[in-house]
């Protein structure tokens, strides 16, 4: 299943049970993610995953090979409460919503905007939505 797939739910959003405006706000999650100059971006996110011991789950979405698989709730613990809290007031979906669409999506995307096997340089933002344009085409 492609990046386009996973957060459209293959085209239709029966998958993800997701509208428009879900997605759009699911979209804005991830590059929230991506690209937080505060956290400092996806190797921040590395650094994050790494500390909450699970460096070897984002390694394998950077890394040649098969993603590893990670939950919802996994992904409260990497991020915790409060970043969850404030991504599902942004994207209008409730906590555990947002973690389970995310951890569906995330590590498709990284592995997308890691293609190479190492952290791209470059403006994620724009390289994130390249990705999702084809979305809405």
């Amino acid at each position: 299943m492609g990046i386009s797939d996973a957060i459209t739910g293959q085209s239709s959003g029966a998958e993800t049970g997701t509208d428009i405006s879900q997605q759009s706000g699911i979209l804005d999650a991830v590059v929230s993610l991506i690209n937080n100059s505060q956290s400092g971006g996806i190797q921040g996110l590395i650094t994050t995953f790494e500390e909450k011991g699970a460096g070897a789950v984002i390694a394998s979405w950077i890394g040649a090979g098969e993603n590893l698989a990670i939950t919802g709730e996994q992904l409260e613990a990497v991020f915790g409460s409060d970043r969850m809290q404030t991504l599902s007031q942004t994207s209008g979906l409730t906590s555990h919503d947002i973690s389970g669409h995310l951890s569906k999506i995330l590590p498709q995307v990284i592995d997308h905007l890691t293609p190479s096997g190492c952290v791209a340089e470059g403006d994620m933002i724009d390289k994130a939505k390249g990705i999702f344009n084809s979305l809405f085409k």
